[in-house]
């Protein structure tokens, strides 16, 4: 299954299970993209005691998940990508909607 994951939340406990969903998929044999929109590109930098947000985004990437981080909001916070967040587009976006099996926001 392919499977798309939007993310616009800070919620660190929001965030982190969505990534953790990511890999659960990763490792049943899935191809899993997660896309960060609005304040969702601000969750690299999220910091818990209790949901290790950037670790979960390492193990993502670390079992070939790709992130894929939105440009514009980006630039609306004076913030650029970063190696595990790449900058994209709306065109990416589209693109991971399009040819996923499934869509999922949080």
């Amino acid at each position: 299954m392919k499977l798309g994951i939007i993310i616009y939340s800070t919620d660190a406990e929001t965030v982190w299970n969505a990534f953790r969903l990511g890999v659960f998929s990763l490792k049943e044999g899935d191809k899993v993209k997660a896309f960060l929109l609005a304040k969702g590109v601000e969750c690299e930098n999220l910091v818990n005691d209790k949901f290790n947000v950037k670790e979960q985004m390492q193990l993502f990437v670390d079992n070939h998940g790709e992130i894929l981080a939105c440009g514009t909001c980006l630039k609306i916070r004076n913030s650029e990508g970063s190696e595990l967040c790449p900058l994209s587009t709306m065109k990416d976006l589209y693109e991971i909607i399009k040819d996923s099996d499934k869509v999922i926001s949080i």
